[in-house]
């Protein structure tokens, strides 16, 4: 089950040395959602800023409001119609100066899984597995990622 403990450890990027963040549970949209807003910042972290209200440092959780189910498979063939997904997003928002005056606009990272129903019963190793490599991958490439983010240069 999902349960944060109000700190983070960052993944290696350029400009920050050994990241910490701390978290308080935050005002949330809707009762699907949890939301977090970072309060305090550790390690080197010249110039970042902490959450406020016209300066968002947050983390969003929201997931379907209704569990979907898998349908009945068609009786003669034994296929199956439309699957619906189970969808769970993450959204981190953070506000960006946009300008030498400051002028702050929020930017988001969302990540988001869409999983077919009945999947988690049937299949849950291979969930984990995606989820793993994904994150995995996140984290090793985390500031080869911001680079690519802040220079606009993508290899291929």
């Amino acid at each position: 089950m999902w349960s944060p403990d109000g700190t983070a450890t960052g993944s290696a990027q350029t400009g920050l040395t050994t990241p910490t963040y701390t978290y308080v549970a935050d005002f949330t949209p809707d009762p699907s959602s949890r939301q977090y807003a970072v309060t305090s910042l550790g390690g080197t972290q010249t110039n970042v800023r902490a959450s406020g209200a016209g300066d968002p440092f947050t983390v969003l959780i929201r997931k379907d409001r209704a569990y979907k189910t898998l349908p009945a498979a068609n009786p003669v063939t034994g296929s199956y119609g439309n699957v619906p997904l189970n969808k769970t997003e993450f959204l981190f928002r953070k506000g960006l100066k946009i300008d030498t005056a400051g002028t702050i606009k929020v930017g988001n990272f969302r990540v988001i899984a869409e999983l077919p129903a009945g999947s988690e019963t049937n299949d849950s190793i291979n969930i984990r597995a995606m989820l793993s490599f994904a994150l995995g991958l996140l984290s090793e490439e985390s500031a080869d990622y911001g680079d690519s983010l802040v220079a606009g240069v993508w290899g291929v």
